[in-house]
């Protein structure tokens, strides 16, 4: 619908002004066109559904880079426990070996497993005179 500068609208059911009273009535001042978007001539504005998913769509992503950084705080908690674990193990280890260390260091010890081993006790010790 073309719509030209100084057409008024219909009334529909009103009774119509004379003609004479048209005329006689001072001109309306024109305004200066104003430049429109060719959306809001069109009378179209953005949807509230392409808000919406938009508003969705960057609260799940929000929502997966918090999950993100939940499971890597996570795993980095479990490495941190598992490394633990195996620092008390190496520590008892070492704490084991160090006992068997002093232990088998000792001369009752050192005898024992040489019998074991198949070697026999020494003879008494023969004295050489000094020439």
């Amino acid at each position: 619908m073309a719509v030209y500068q100084g057409a008024r609208p219909r009334t529909f059911g009103l009774p119509e002004a004379p003609r004479a009273d048209r005329r006689t009535t001072a001109p309306a001042p024109t305004l200066p066109r104003r430049r429109a978007r060719s959306a809001v001539r069109a009378q179209r504005t953005p949807g509230r559904l392409g808000l919406m998913l938009g508003a969705i769509a960057v609260t799940f992503m929000l929502a997966f880079f918090s999950l993100a950084q939940e499971v890597r705080v996570s795993a980095t908690s479990y490495d941190i426990g598992r490394l633990q674990i195996e620092g008390d193990r190496l520590e008892g280890r070492l704490q084991e070996i160090t006992s068997d260390l002093s232990r088998l260091g000792r001369e009752p010890a050192v005898r024992k497993l040489a019998l074991d081993a198949g070697l026999g006790q020494l003879g008494e010790p023969l004295l050489l005179p000094a020439r």
